[in-house]
């Protein structure tokens, strides 16, 4: 009885493990923003060992997607490098200061703060999604300095992609928080590292997925590191997820190349918009702030995800839809 106990805890570790590692794939996230709350909200695991498990799956998942995304020639491998000095040194930083939050029982802290940055976030990203491809930017001198430049073949547009990115600085500056909030945390901060390179330096939302995911392996092995050295990573654990996050990261490089910018925003927003709340409510029942019930929360979470995809779709969706249309029309007119 016991041992069916068991072999039933591995298997949903390992089914919600592809979830968040297909999501994570599709979306740019990592797996980890998925998998954390999925372990912590669904399965009960404390959120330091489920921290430290979605470090190790989310190496899996930037090793497994990555290297197909780069294979396809979508991800941008020169300004990944160079990003990632600023998100491993953040890393190292966020990692030890959960290593003190943990110590003096202070949780509920990593809830509220996952929470409030997941959905500070959502905003920007759907602001971004008017156009299938950004409208392009005047280069600077970082654009020159930093070769941010590069194509991509994109399958669902049939046409060849040609971009250039901006504001390098800028996108340093959130790639160092991404990294801190990827130690704090426990995940690829993979939503910040897509903002960061979506917003601040204007590249096509595939190529910022894309890139993130190249990126947040390395990101996730500096702070792996620290986590283990704290005991915070339990070795079955981080197998079992590890496995699945691959699973799901590998089928999600298969679907995303036959999907617009467009269809993967969205998908990117309403998973924000459900544990981004989820989370924060987590946090301020954790600290007896608030003391509504677990499972009102989810229906909370649901309602408030349907909520603010209503308003960002007749926002910006609807916005969007006329758009096209306006530009079929010149398009007939012109022929």
């Amino acid at each position: 009885m016991v041992l069916l106990k068991i072999i039933e805890h591995y298997i949903e570790l390992l089914i919600f493990s592809i979830v968040a590692g297909l999501l994570g794939s599709l979306t740019g996230l990592g797996g980890g923003t998925v998998l954390v709350p999925l372990l912590t909200l669904f399965l009960g695991i404390p959120i330091a060992y489920a921290a430290g498990a979605s470090l190790i799956s989310t190496i899996a998942t930037s090793s497994g997607a990555a290297s197909a995304y780069i294979r396809d020639k979508i991800t941008n491998v020169r300004i990944g490098m160079g990003l990632e000095i600023a998100t491993t040194t953040g890393s190292i930083v966020g990692s030890l200061t959960a290593a003190y939050i943990y110590a003096h029982n202070l949780a509920w802290i990593v809830y509220v703060v996952f929470g409030i940055v997941i959905l500070t976030s959502i905003i920007p990203t759907a602001q971004r999604g008017k156009y299938e491809i950004p409208d392009p930017r005047k280069p600077d001198w970082t654009t020159r300095v930093f070769k941010l430049y590069g194509s991509y073949y994109d399958d669902a547009l049939k046409m060849e992609v040609r971009y250039w990115g901006v504001r390098w600085w800028l996108g340093e500056l959130i790639m160092f928080f991404a990294g801190f909030i990827s130690g704090l945390l426990g995940i690829g901060s993979g939503a910040l590292k897509v903002l960061g390179m979506d917003w601040a330096m204007n590249l096509p939302m595939k190529v910022s997925t894309t890139t993130s995911n190249f990126m947040i392996g390395v990101t996730a092995a500096t702070g792996s590191a620290l986590y283990w050295y704290f005991g915070y990573i339990q070795p079955m654990l981080a197998a079992v997820t590890a496995i699945g996050v691959l699973i799901g990261a590998m089928s999600g490089t298969k679907i995303l190349v036959r999907i617009t910018n467009k269809q993967v925003r969205w998908v990117f927003l309403a998973i924000l918009a459900f544990l981004g709340m989820e989370m924060l409510l987590k946090g301020l029942y954790l600290d007896h702030i608030i003391t509504i019930a677990v499972a009102t929360q989810y229906i909370l979470s649901i309602i408030f995800t349907a909520i603010v995809m209503t308003i960002l779709y007749y926002r910006y969706g609807v916005l969007m839809a006329r758009n096209e249309r306006r530009t079929a029309v010149r398009g007939d007119g012109n022929a």
